[in-house]
């Protein structure tokens, strides 16, 4: 059997009793470790869980799981996934990639971003379509996003922008050599991303954002460090708000009284 284990927001103990029984009881026990990441080491989880965990970084998840996949045939294999194991598309074409092999999956969920952003007082209900925001380089500035974050806007509804992290990514110069050289691993923070959208909206006038667009920045969401604060796009470029992981959400521009009245306080 191959199991997708969500470990919601990313403390040892998030983990459900469901998933932790799974896991006390099969065979190899994976991390996968570049979609997200956890607040705290994976030695922790080796030590409160009592297995010892093989890291799986984007190239054995993308390029070499089908060698695990294959041992649970005959065999319990976990991966272990920071939040919902289903909220990111690797994990979907795993389970495809399963099910051609003829191998049986279980999938146990969590929480994730998706539903815990709502702990900045924005209705869950009232969010559109989530975008990401990816890192810039000096020769690829993608602004697809910023079309879906106007299209939720105009319609009323908030946000939720998921931001780029860079999880043993390999450098460009390297690609074409046999021996793979990567970059310091780096988080998107909630200015950087802001910084992004103000070069954007300034490139598209009257589009609908300003920079005196409220937005709500939010990092290590579900531990005890959590931070959230409430402000415009222009002062939040500015705002350091701590360690990794961070988002940020624009929300509507009509926002419910309830909304705006716990807002009030992380202003």
């Amino acid at each position: 059997m191959f199991y997708l284990i969500g470990l919601g927001l990313g403390n040892a103990k998030d983990i459900t009793v469901k998933g932790l029984e799974i896991v006390k009881k099969c065979d190899k026990v994976l991390l996968e470790g570049y979609t997200s990441i956890l607040t705290v080491g994976h030695n922790v989880l080796e030590e409160f869980y009592g297995r010892p965990i093989i890291i799986a970084d984007r190239e054995l998840c993308e390029s070499h799981i089908d060698s695990f996949l294959m041992e649970a045939q005959d065999n319990d294999i976990a991966l272990l996934v920071v939040g919902d194991p289903l909220g990111a598309t690797t994990h979907t074409d795993m389970l495809l990639r399963a099910k051609q092999l003829g191998v049986r999956t279980e999938i146990i969920h969590n929480a994730s971003i998706m539903n815990a952003v709502s702990c900045c007082g924005l209705q869950l209900y009232n969010f559109g379509e989530t975008i990401s925001i990816p890192y810039w380089t000096e020769t690829w500035k993608p602004d697809s996003f910023y079309e879906k974050i106007i299209g939720n806007y105009t319609r009323n509804l908030h946000t939720l922008c998921l931001l780029d992290i860079k999880v043993k990514e390999p450098t460009e110069e390297s690609l074409t050599k046999k021996v793979r050289q990567y970059m310091k691993p780096k988080f998107m923070t909630v200015c950087e991303a802001s910084t992004q959208l103000l070069h954007i909206i300034k490139e598209k006038l009257n589009s609908g954002l300003t920079e005196d667009t409220l937005a709500v920045g939010l990092s290590r969401v579900g531990a005890p460090d959590q931070r959230i604060t409430v402000r415009s796009l222009k002062e939040m470029q500015n705002h350091e708000l701590g360690p990794p992981l961070h988002s940020l959400v624009i929300p509507s521009p009509n926002l419910h009284p309830l909304e705006l009245d716990y807002l009030a306080q992380f202003r």
